[in-house]
């Protein structure tokens, strides 16, 4: 076990506990997703020895040839844009998908899920043409949708927000998800637990804004190459 990761680790739990103590949350609620991509199998086996369970991965081709060198018991979420073609691999893959930006995509993974499928649905709260996700309007119609199938069950919303060097500039995203998620589950009458947004950079502010999962790659893993 890398004391350098155990240090790596350390730190960024040491953040999320002081967040939610400043957010007066439990430390419970939010969740660790450790973002594996580009990541070698190695580094999986290294965060897995530390105690992690939760992974992210961007693509499905890489989990595909990643996931069988990994460690098994492990967890594994969809975090990136998943094409519909890719759909019936995806579910035989992940355990859950936060990633799910289309009806059209939502109703591929119900065609291919043999199982319960958990998804969260991508919202561009942002609105900046360089990010997938659904436009906030988009979104009632896409729960209603789902509320009819019998394998994807919507568990909530992720964002990624336009990246600032100045983490408190993504508050204003982050809080619109968080209010959108409210409106959201009044209108539908659906419970919509789940918000995943976060990241290495500016996961205080999320979780202060109500984070149930933060994606952490380069404050566990190191710089990407």
């Amino acid at each position: 076990m890398s004391e350098v990761f155990t240090e790596c680790l350390e730190k960024v739990e040491r953040r999320i506990a002081a967040a939610c103590e400043k957010a007066g949350r439990s430390r419970d609620s939010v969740r660790l997703l450790a973002v594996s991509k580009t990541r070698p199998p190695e580094a999986v086996r290294e965060a897995a020895a530390c105690g992690l369970r939760l992974f992210g991965e961007n693509r499905v081709q890489e989990a595909q040839s990643k996931i069988p060198l990994c460690p098994a018991g492990l967890e594994w979420h969809l975090i990136g844009h998943l094409q519909t073609n890719k759909a019936k691999l995806a579910v035989r893959l992940f355990q859950m998908v936060h990633s799910v930006d289309s009806l059209k995509l939502l109703q591929a993974l119900e065609a291919h899920a043999d199982l319960t499928l958990p998804v969260l649905l991508q919202v561009n709260v942002s609105g900046e043409a360089a990010k997938f996700g659904m436009k906030p309007d988009e979104v009632s119609a896409t729960i209603e949708a789902a509320n009819q199938m019998k394998k994807c069950e919507v568990h909530g919303l992720m964002t990624i927000p336009p990246f600032s060097p100045d983490p408190e500039k993504t508050r204003v995203h982050f809080s619109a998800l968080r209010q959108l998620r409210d409106r959201l589950q009044e209108e539908t009458g659906t419970p919509l637990p789940e918000l995943s947004m976060g990241m290495s950079h500016d996961l205080e502010v999320a979780i202060e804004e109500g984070s149930t999962w933060v994606r952490i790659g380069t404050d566990l893993f190191g710089s990407r190459n």
